[in-house]
C-alpha cells in the first residue's frame, strides 16, 4: 500500500534523483520478482526499490479510477477494476496488492528504466539555471501522471460506453521520431491507455512509437487530443496520421505496451537503414493517379513501374491493389530477404510501394533504395487505409486485412479470394481448429459444415485423433501449408502479378500469422 511517499503526494522526478542519485538501475536484480527478492537487496537499494515499488503501484491504483456523476459537488471517488466497483481506497489497495502483482512489478520496471535513462540529463538539469526553458518541456521531467487527461468532467458510462459493440473505435497510427527516452514513454502509454480504458498493441522504440488502440469514441477523441499535444510528438503527428474504424476495446484481448529495437519488425537495426531516407510519399489521389496510368498501359509486363504489396501472403490474399505485385512471404521480417533476392526485377524500375498504414513502407522503401537499382521508390501516403478513405470505390479490390479479432475491414462488396476446399467466393478468415497450430484460414460455412475447419490435411487428422481420445500424441508434425512455402519466393520474371479476380484456390489454406 502506498505511503506517504507515493508519486501522488509530493515526489517528482528530480527528488527521486536527488534522494537516489548511487542508485544503480543497470541491476537487473531490481526487476526480478521473485519473493525474495528484497532479501537479496542491501539495505540502500532496498529503500530505493521500495520507493520505486509504491510510486508503480499508486500509478497504477490511479488509473483505475473512474469519474462519478458527482465529482463536481464532493471529492467522492470511485475505481473500476476487474468489472469491480470499489468505493474505498482500503478496497482498492487491497485488491491491487492481491490480484495485480505482476502489473505493478512491470511498471517497477518502467520507472527504473525511466530513470536509467534520464538521470545524467536531468542531473545536468538540475545544476544548470533553474529558469531553463529546456528543463520545462522535457516530458520525462515530469511524473507520468502529469501527462494523464482528466476525466472528471465525463459521465463515466460515456467513457466505457461502446465496448463490447460496434458503437466504439480503433485507432491506428505511427510516428517515427527520435526518442531519448523510450522506456518513459512506454510507461506513460500503459497508464494513459488504462486511464481511458484502451486496449490494444503499442511499440516504442528509440526510432518512434507504432500504436493500434482501442475503446469508446470519447476515449479515442481523448487519446488522439492528448497525444497531438505532447511536446514529443506534436511537431510530428496531426489528426490526420490516426485511422479510425469501427471497433473497439472488444477487439483486442488485452492492451500490451513494450519497448524493442522497431517499432515494425522488418529484422534490421535502425543504425543500418533509418527511417529518415524513405521513398517519396504520394497522397491517396496522387498514388491514384500513378496506379491509373499502370493500369492503362497495354503491356504491363513491359512497363518500367511495379506496384509492389509490402504487406505478408495472408494479407494480399482478401484484399490487394489491381495488378500489383504481392510478395509470398509469411511475415515482414522476410521483406529484406525477398528484395536481395529478387534484385534484378527492380532494376531501372519505378517502384510504388504500399501497406495497411504506411509504416512499414517507410523503412522497406528505404531498404530498396539503399540497393541503389531502382529509378524511383514511391510510397502511399497514410496506407491502404487512408486510399480506401478517399477512394473506397478505387483500384484497391478486396477487404482490408487489420491485426486484431476483426481480421478484416470491409470498403467495398468486392471478394477476391476463395474458399480452401471448394473454391466459392470467401474471404473471412478463421483460425485453424487445431489449438497447436493457429493459423488463418478460409473455409466457407457450407465447408464448416462438413467438418473442414483446419489449415491441411495434417492440422484436420491432428484435429481428429484429439477428438477421438486421449492420446500421446505431441501434435509437433509441420503443417502442410507451413512445409511447402519458400520461406523466401524467387519471382521468375515480372509478370508475376496478382490478377482482378479471385486466384486459383490452392489444395489447402495458406498459413497465416500467429496469432499467440
Amino acid at each position: 500500500m502506498p505511503s506517504s511517499t507515493s508519486p501522488d503526494q509530493g515526489d517528482d522526478l528530480e527528488t527521486c534523483i536527488l534522494r537516489f542519485s548511487d542508485l544503480d538501475l543497470k541491476d537487473t536484480s531490481l526487476i526480478n520478482p521473485s519473493s525474495s527478492l528484497k532479501a537479496e537487496l542491501d539495505g540502500s537499494t532496498k529503500k530505493k526499490y521500495s520507493f520505486a515499488k509504491k510510486k508503480a503501484f499508486a500509478l497504477f491504483v490511479k488509473t483505475k479510477e473512474v469519474p462519478t456523476k458527482r465529482s463536481f459537488e464532493c471529492k467522492e471517488k470511485l475505481w473500476k477494476c476487474c468489472q469491480q466497483l470499489f468505493r474505498d481506497q482500503t478496497s482498492i489497495h487491497r485488491h491491487v496488492a492481491t490480484q495485480h502483482v505482476d502489473e505493478v512489478y512491470h511498471q517497477t520496471a518502467s520507472i527504473l528504466k525511466q530513470l536509467a535513462v534520464t538521470l545524467s540529463t536531468s542531473k545536468s538539469l538540475l545544476s544548470a539555471d533553474k529558469k531553463n526553458p529546456l528543463k520545462e518541456c522535457l516530458p520525462h521531467s515530469h511524473e507520468v501522471s502529469a501527462w494523464l487527461p482528466d476525466i472528471t468532467c465525463f459521465n463515466p458510462d460515456e467513457l466505457i460506453s461502446g465496448q463490447g459493440s460496434e458503437e466504439g473505435e480503433v485507432l491506428l497510427y505511427y510516428c517515427y521520431r527520435d526518442l531519448e527516452d523510450p522506456h518513459w514513454i512506454c510507461a506513460w502509454q500503459t497508464a494513459l491507455c488504462q486511464h481511458l480504458h484502451l486496449t490494444g498493441k503499442i511499440r516504442i522504440a528509440t526510432e518512434g512509437i507504432n500504436g493500434t488502440v482501442g475503446g469508446s469514441k470519447l476515449a479515442t477523441r481523448l487519446y488522439v487530443e492528448v497525444m497531438l499535444s505532447f511536446p514529443l510528438f506534436k511537431d510530428d503527428l496531426s489528426k490526420d496520421d490516426f485511422k479510425t474504424s469501427k471497433g473497439g476495446a472488444h477487439c483486442f484481448p488485452e492492451l500490451r505496451v513494450g519497448v524493442f529495437e522497431e517499432i515494425v519488425p522488418m529484422g534490421i537495426s535502425p543504425n543500418k537503414i533509418s527511417y529518415k531516407k524513405p521513398g517519396v510519399h504520394l497522397s491517396p489521389g496522387e498514388f491514384h493517379k500513378e496506379v491509373a496510368k499502370f493500369l492503362s498501359q497495354a503491356n504491363q509486363e513491359q512497363s518500367d513501374t511495379i506496384l509492389l504489396d509490402c504487406r505478408n501472403f495472408y494479407e494480399s490474399k482478401i484484399g490487394r491493389f489491381q495488378g500489383c505485385l504481392a510478395p509470398d512471404i509469411r511475415k515482414f521480417s522476410y521483406f529484406p530477404s525477398y528484395v536481395d533476392k529478387n534484385l534484378e526485377l527492380f532494376r531501372e524500375k519505378r517502384v510504388l510501394m504500399y501497406c495497411t498504414g504506411g509504416i512499414r513502407c517507410e523503412r522497406g522503401s528505404a531498404y530498396l533504395k539503399a540497393k541503389g537499382v531502382c529509378k524511383e521508390v514511391f510510397q502511399l501516403k497514410g496506407g491502404i487505409h487512408k486510399y480506401l478513405e478517399e477512394f473506397p470505390d478505387g483500384f484497391y479490390k478486396g477487404k482490408l486485412f487489420v491485426f486484431d479479432e476483426r481480421y478484416a475491414l470491409s470498403y467495398n462488396s468486392d471478394v477476391v479470394s476463395e474458399c480452401s476446399y471448394c473454391g466459392a467466393r470467401w474471404d473471412q478468415y478463421k483460425l485453424c481448429s487445431t489449438p497447436q497450430c493457429r493459423q488463418l484460414i478460409l473455409t466457407c460455412p457450407a465447408c464448416q459444415g462438413q467438418g473442414f475447419t483446419a489449415c491441411c490435411v495434417t492440422c484436420q487428422n491432428k484435429g481428429s485423433r484429439k477428438a477421438s481420445g486421449p492420446t500421446q500424441d505431441s501434435f509437433k508434425e509441420e503443417c502442410e501449408c507451413t512445409a511447402r512455402r519458400p520461406r523466401i519466393p524467387m519471382e521468375l520474371s515480372q509478370h508475376v502479378r496478382q490478377p482482378v479476380g479471385p486466384e486459383p484456390g490452392p489444395d489447402a489454406a495458406e498459413d497465416g500469422p500467429r496469432l499467440v
